[in-house]
């Protein structure tokens, strides 16, 4: 049974998660730990916080569009491959196990943490592109799956593909990656939604918070640049490692 405390104490934890999330992604390294423990059963924890998510997210990518780090019809291809990946990784996660993906994951996000610290890509200096706009759809589309079927550090896995294969600055990477974030939150919450897995007011005063915290951290990201992305990436990062395995050593 939700408590009086539990709305404005869970839309503080919006603004901070969505003010993280708009920066470096993982933000629900902190709203899911706060929605079980405000008592929530472990479906309505997944699709409440993808309805608070999706609106921070929403509030970065409009931040980061108006601030000219990405164009919309250019993304589109990208984001129509998010979104089948998306859907499909929802759909088959309701009918497969993900605890394994809990000892891969960490393994991907330690590697981008030391591709993060050690590589000289992670600037706002673009690059040469690996693959082409096309030649990137099945990374975006892979991408999807995973943050439809288990979800943890798609933030940051877009942002790398982006840096490593497209080229792109960090600072754009990270506008681009809020739009791909925006697309498989939303295909989330068609099936949520569709399953009645969402309490919306609860949703609603999250998101109000997560908004205010994406407008600030997308400002923050699109003014300071690598100089305040990279070092958070890292700490989240590094973060969300040790929650999953403890998550795994703890049953």
């Amino acid at each position: 049974m939700i408590i009086d405390w539990t709305y404005p104490a869970l839309t503080l934890t919006g603004v901070v998660a969505g003010f993280v999330d708009a920066v470096a992604g993982g933000g629900g390294l902190i709203t899911v730990p706060a929605l079980i423990y405000a008592g929530l059963p472990p479906a309505m924890v997944l699709g409440t916080n993808k309805a608070q998510a999706a609106c921070g997210t929403a509030m970065a990518t409009w931040r980061y569009h108006r601030a000219g780090l990405f164009e919309l019809r250019p993304a589109l291809p990208a984001v129509g491959a998010v979104f089948v990946g998306a859907m499909i990784g929802t759909l088959v996660v309701s009918h497969l196990k993900a605890e394994w993906l809990s000892l891969i994951v960490p393994v991907l996000l330690m590697a981008i943490c030391l591709y993060t610290l050690l590589s000289p890509r992670m600037s706002d200096a673009d690059a040469a592109a690996r693959v082409s706009p096309r030649g990137y759809l099945p990374a975006g589309a892979a991408v999807g799956f995973y943050d439809g079927f288990f979800g943890p550090g798609a933030g940051q896995f877009y942002t790398m593909s982006l840096v490593t294969l497209r080229g792109m600055g960090l600072t754009r990477a990270t506008g681009l990656t809020k739009l791909f974030n925006l697309t498989s939150n939303v295909t989330s919450i068609i099936v949520f939604a569709a399953g009645g897995k969402i309490l919306w007011l609860l949703g609603g005063c999250m998101a109000a918070g997560a908004m205010s915290g994406a407008w600030i951290g997308s400002h923050m990201a699109s003014r300071l640049g690598a100089k305040v992305i990279r070092p958070l990436l890292v700490t989240v990062s590094l973060a969300m490692t040790g929650k999953l395995i403890w998550g795994w050593f703890a049953g």
